[in-house]
């Protein structure tokens, strides 16, 4: 090594001019990296920010001000430069490892905006009170799995933890224990018995002394019912040619959901349907797509080897999604031949655009592309993001961007749009916490929140205004409508990027929707961050959007934009 070293010297001190040109070669890549660590991944302002879609003012309603936004790649920020660049650096670029862990304990008494919230999601449907039951230790009414928090236990966390793990029901006992099941396995008792008030949240009701009050959950949109490491997917019809749609078939006198579900994990089949004696395995077809479910008291016959779940009939099968990986649609490339036209994947931030990247690759085997470069997403499978976004090999392209310039660059366009008050809260996450992780409780209560939402609340308008104006061929897709109903909507994106559409790989994608960034639903906020001036400012936003997407005879905001 000593001699390599020497070597190195030598050839320089004989040759200085070397060395120099060497030296000022180094110091200029430098100096290019550091210019494009501050500008790249800045998505663009364009000058019509500063006062979209006029004339579209609700009448009596006073519209926020648009001005805070100025030209180039950033925002007007009230204190000093440096500043601006470190609040609002590249887009990829989030906290470090050790500051997202600081998921903080929530505390306090619960406020206002809780019950608000709780009141919300009652109107959303979320869940059905159906009454109290007795509650037995020795044999549960509800023998999911089950949770304790003597200081908060609210109704909703209790929901939402029973919903993101799949379960049918949600039931609380004692003001501060949380039971979720598949079944009710109890009787109804007196409203009176269920008497005790929840921990984190006076005046709501949380069962009693063994009693149970008990909510079904409205799962059809968000998750799906678990029966251990199976996900149930519901009650459906005997397909017309069964040993097409379900190739594998075994009779199994003592049936039950283990024995099905492990046979077909064991055959490699991601469907297992049960129908009485008989175990039948399969893939999501067009000849079984699992899009009519039945009523669940069709496939009501109790499993001889089981005493509390039911096994199907002959007629109704009930259907389980095993761990088993559907591969159908796994495959992905990059385009054998350079596209002919640019076609953007485009959205506001936390709008959902890497789970829709996640979707349109499954449905169309091929990688998409990006306009910024993010070393997190390349690393989780999405080998486009290291194209230049003009390389042609990508069937779309990511981008944030909505400047004039930015946007006349693409042929045509995907539009996804999010509610802003879901969008703002996941680009808060990410810009704190990572792709998958959250902000800690001291950046929502501290003065990061509401500067966030000052700065990116008018943006979320502009976006979809500047796209609307300047876009060439734009195909509006609102987050909402698809994760509804994911087979029509994936179905139009790629219509769009010029390719065939394949119902069964369509299908596939279905059964493996999440993808590696979906993050948990277990550490949501239990309370609203949204003050009321935010609320009506956002309001006011959302009504510009509504009327700008009318003006181009195209469905306006989904009803849910409109929570508050």
């Amino acid at each position: 090594m000593a001699k390599l070293w020497f070597r190195f010297q030598r050839y320089f001190r004989r040759k200085p001019v070397r060395f120099f040109t060497f030296l000022v070669l180094y110091l200029t890549a430098g100096s290019l990296v550091f210019l494009h660590s501050g500008f790249v991944g800045q998505p663009a302002i364009s000058q019509s920010q500063a006062s979209p879609a006029a004339g579209v003012q609700a009448e009596g309603a006073e519209l926020p001000f648009l001005g805070d936004l100025h030209l180039g790649r950033g925002f007007r920020d009230t204190g000093d430069a440096s500043n601006i660049a470190r609040r609002y650096g590249p887009w990829f670029k989030g906290k470090d490892g050790s500051e997202r862990a600081k998921l903080g304990d929530y505390g306090g008494a619960w406020s206002r905006a809780l019950k608000g919230r709780i009141v919300r999601e009652k109107e959303e449907e979320r869940a059905k009170y159906i009454g109290c039951y007795l509650d037995d230790t020795q044999s549960r009414a509800l023998r999911g799995v089950s949770f304790f928090d003597y200081k908060k236990m609210t109704i909703f966390r209790c929901q939402d933890n029973c919903a993101e793990r799949g379960y049918l029901y949600a039931g609380l006992e004692f003001g501060a224990e949380c039971y979720c099941g598949h079944k009710i396995q109890a009787t109804n008792v007196s409203e009176a018995e269920c008497d005790m008030e929840c921990k984190g949240e006076r005046g709501s009701v949380c069962g009693g002394a063994n009693r149970l009050s008990v909510f079904r959950l409205q799962l059809a949109q968000e998750s799906a019912r678990r029966y251990g490491s199976a996900v149930f997917r519901g009650c459906f019809r005997r397909p017309d040619n069964l040993s097409l749609a379900l190739p594998v078939t075994a009779a199994m006198p003592n049936m039950s959901v283990d024995k099905c579900v492990d046979l077909c994990t064991e055959k490699e089949y991601p469907l297992a349907a049960l129908a009485g004696t008989a175990c039948h395995c399969g893939f999501p077809t067009t000849r079984f797509p699992l899009h009519e479910r039945e009523d669940e008291q069709l496939c009501a016959q109790k499993c001889s080897a089981e005493e509390f779940e039911s096994c199907g009939t002959p007629r109704y099968f009930i259907v389980y999604q095993t761990q088993v990986q559907d591969n159908r649609c796994m495959d992905r490339r990059f385009l054998p031949a350079k596209s002919k036209q640019l076609i953007a994947l485009a959205s506001f931030p936390g709008a959902g655009n890497t789970w829709a990247r996640h979707l349109i690759e499954l449905a169309t085997g091929f990688y998409t592309g990006s306009y910024y470069f993010d070393g997190s997403l390349y690393n989780k499978g999405f080998k486009g993001e290291r194209d230049h976004w003009r390389s042609g090999r990508t069937i779309c392209i990511k981008t944030h961007e909505s400047g004039q310039k930015e946007i006349e660059a693409f042929d045509a366009a995907i539009l996804l749009i999010r509610n802003p008050y879901k969008a703002l809260m996941a680009e808060f996450n990410r810009k704190y916490g990572g792709h998958i992780g959250f902000a800690a409780h001291a950046h929502w209560k501290g003065k990061e929140w509401p500067e966030f939402v000052r700065n990116y609340a008018p943006w979320w308008a502009t976006h979809t205004l500047d796209w609307l104006k300047f876009g060439k061929k734009v195909l509006v897709v609102h987050f909402e409508d698809l994760k509804r109903d994911l087979f029509v909507q994936l179905g139009r994106m790629v219509s769009l990027l010029g390719v065939a559409v394949r119902e069964d790989r369509l299908l596939c994608v279905e059964s493996q929707k999440d993808g590696n960034f979906k993050r948990s639903g277990l550490r949501k906020l239990e309370y609203d961050p949204y003050t009321a001036d935010m609320q009506k400012v956002i309001s006011a936003y959302i009504k510009m959007v509504d009327a700008a997407l009318k003006g181009r005879n195209l469905t306006g905001v989904p009803d849910d934009y409109y929570p508050r």
